[in-house]
C-alpha cells in the first residue's frame, strides 16, 4: 500500500494518490494532470479510477482531462449529475485497487452529492478515510454553497447526520485525509495540519463533539463569511465540463507588445501584477492590482477579481506560464495575454507605494494616524491595534465606500502580502495618500505597538 498526499499550497488543496499492486486511484485531482500521470509512470503503475468527493467550488478539478488521458472512469457518489460521462456509485459500493478496497460513504451536507471514500487495507481493516470537504482538521465544510437551492440550515442538518452516522462511528485509529488545509474558504477555521485521525478529531473538532442537531446547526452556520463569487462558477464548470487544459494554456499564453497591452486596458481589461510586494511598490503600471504569485495567488484572484472580466498580466519574466496555469486552476481563462518583457517594457510613468517599518509605525501611532487593518475577521478578533479600523480585504472594493479618498491612511495586514494588494486596489479606486507597513501586524507587535487582545475586548 502506498498513499501520497499531493498538496497545492496556492489552493490549500490536497489530492491523493493511492496505489496497490500496480493499480492506482486518484482522489480530487487539480487541473493539470502531470503530477498524477508522472507519479504513476515513475512507480510503474496504472491509474484505474478517478474519484471525486463532490463538485468542487474553489477550483476546477482535473478529473475530465485525466480520465481522457489514462482511460480511467470518473466516480462520484450518489446524487451527482454531470454533462459528461461519469459513474455514479451507490452508498456503500466498493472498488478494488490492487489488494485495497475503497468504499463509498455518502455524506451529504457540504453539498448533496458529497461523499467520503473509506480505504480498507489488505486485511479489510479500516485504514483511512478521504473526507473531501465533509470533514477538515478542526472544522467541517461550509453548508452554504448551493446558491439558494437549499438553505444553510437544511444542509447543516444533513451534515449532522453524515458525521454522526458515517464518520464518528469509524475507529479512532483511522487516518483522516481532507481535501483542504488552512487558508481555504471552504471552511470557517481549518486547522494548520493537512491530515489527522478520527480519534484526534473527536477530541478537538467542535463539529464532532456530542451535541444536539440544533446546537450543531447553530455552530456550523454561525460566522460564515460570504463565499467568493467565483465559487458558483467553478462548481458549474465542474458539473458541466471544460476545455482541455492544453487548449486553455495555448489560448491564454500570449505575449503582448506594449501597444497591444495598452489597447486591452483601453477595452477594459484588468491588469494583475503578480510580482512580490517589495518589487511592486518600487514601480507599477497605474491601475494595476498586485496579487503576488508568492502567496495564495489563485485564492485572492478568485476573491477579488470578476471571473468574467478580461485579464492582462504583468509578471516577472519566466513566470508567465505558471501564472496562467494557476489562474486556470480556479477557472480564470479570460487571460488576453501578458506584457512581453514585464514592467520594464512600460514606457509611461510608474506609480510607487510608500512603505514604513514597524518601528516607524510606532511613532506614527502617536500622531492619531488613521490605520486600516485588512486581515480576516478571525485575525482581527484575536488581536488588533488599538487605533485600527477593520476593513477586510475580502470585501474590497465595497468596504472602501465609507472612506475619504483624500485622507491619509496607513494600511497593514498580517505580514505585508495582503496590504500591498489592498493598497493597489485603493489606488485604482482613487485613494491618493497611502502608506504600507513592512512585516504587517506581526512586525508591529514585535516592535511594541499597543494592541488589543480578545480577552481585553471581552
Amino acid at each position: 500500500m502506498y498513499i501520497e498526499q499531493l498538496y497545492t499550497n496556492c489552493l490549500a488543496e490536497a489530492a491523493y494518490y493511492i496505489e496497490s499492486d500496480g493499480e492506482v486511484a486518484i482522489i480530487d485531482p487539480i487541473r493539470e494532470t502531470e503530477p498524477y500521470t508522472e507519479l504513476a509512470k515513475k512507480r510503474n503503475a496504472t491509474i484505474k479510477y478517478i474519484f471525486e468527493t463532490h463538485f468542487h467550488a474553489d477550483f476546477v478539478s482535473g478529473h475530465i482531462d485525466l480520465a481522457n488521458k489514462v482511460g480511467a472512469p470518473i466516480i462520484y457518489g450518489p446524487k451527482a449529475k454531470t454533462n459528461y460521462k461519469t459513474y455514479t456509485a451507490a452508498d456503500g459500493e466498493e472498488f478494488k485497487v490492487g489488494k485495497l478496497t475503497l468504499k463509498v460513504l455518502h455524506t451529504p451536507g457540504h453539498t448533496p452529492e458529497s461523499s467520503c471514500f473509506l480505504l480498507l487495507d489488505e486485511n479489510e481493516k479500516e485504514h483511512a478515510v478521504f473526507t473531501g470537504d465533509t470533514l477538515f482538521v478542526g472544522d467541517v465544510g461550509r453548508p452554504d454553497l448551493l446558491d439558494g437551492l437549499m438553505s444553510s440550515e437544511e444542509l447543516a442538518s444533513m451534515l449532522y447526520d453524515s458525521l454522526n452516522k458515517k464518520i464518528k462511528i469509524l475507529p479512532d485509529s483511522v487516518m483522516v485525509y481532507p481535501a483542504h488545509g488552512p487558508g481555504s474558504a471552504c471552511g470557517k477555521n481549518i486547522g494548520k495540519e493537512t491530515f489527522s485521525t478520527i480519534g484526534e478529531q473527536k477530541k478537538f473538532n467542535y463539529a464532532l463533539k456530542d451535541q444536539t442537531r440544533e446546537e450543531f446547526i447553530a455552530q456550523v452556520t454561525d460566522g460564515i463569511l460570504p463565499p467568493p463569487s467565483y465559487f458558483f462558477e467553478d462548481a458549474r464548470i465542474n458539473k458541466e465540463g471544460y476545455s482541455p487544459i492544453e487548449q486553455v494554456m495555448r489560448e491564454n499564453s500570449k505575449p503582448l507588445t506594449l501597444a497591444e497591452f495598452t489597447q486591452q486596458i483601453t477595452k477594459g481589461a484588468i491588469v494583475i501584477d503578480t510580482r512580490k510586494a517589495d518589487d511592486f511598490e518600487k514601480g507599477f503600471i497605474p491601475g494595476s492590482i498586485n496579487i503576488g504569485l508568492n502567496g495564495q495567488f489563485a485564492v485572492w484572484v478568485g476573491t477579488l477579481i470578476d471571473i468574467k472580466k478580461s485579464i492582462v498580466l504583468v509578471a516577472d519574466v519566466g513566470t508567465e506560464v505558471e501564472t496562467i496555469l494557476r489562474l486556470a486552476r480556479v477557472g480564470y481563462e479570460n487571460v488576453v495575454g501578458y506584457l512581453h518583457g514585464g514592467v520594464n517594457s512600460w514606457k509611461g510613468k510608474l506609480e510607487t507605494v510608500h512603505s514604513i517599518s514597524a518601528e516607524q509605525m510606532k511613532k506614527e501611532l502617536t500622531k492619531n494616524t488613521s490605520v486600516l487593518d485588512v486581515r480576516k475577521p478571525g485575525e482581527w478578533s484575536v488581536s488588533h491595534l488599538k487605533e485600527a479600523s477593520f476593513v477586510p480585504l475580502s470585501d474590497f472594493p465595497k468596504n472602501l465606500k465609507a472612506l475619504d479618498k483624500s485622507k491619509p491612511y496607513v494600511v497593514h495586514c498580517g505580514g505585508g502580502y495582503r496590504s500591498m494588494t489592498a493598497i493597489s486596489i485603493m489606488k485604482k479606486e482613487g485613494f491618493t495618500n497611502l502608506t504600507n507597513v513592512y512585516g504587517g501586524f506581526g512586525a508591529m507587535v514585535s516592535a511594541g505597538c499597543e494592541f488589543v487582545t480578545e480577552e481585553l475586548v471581552t
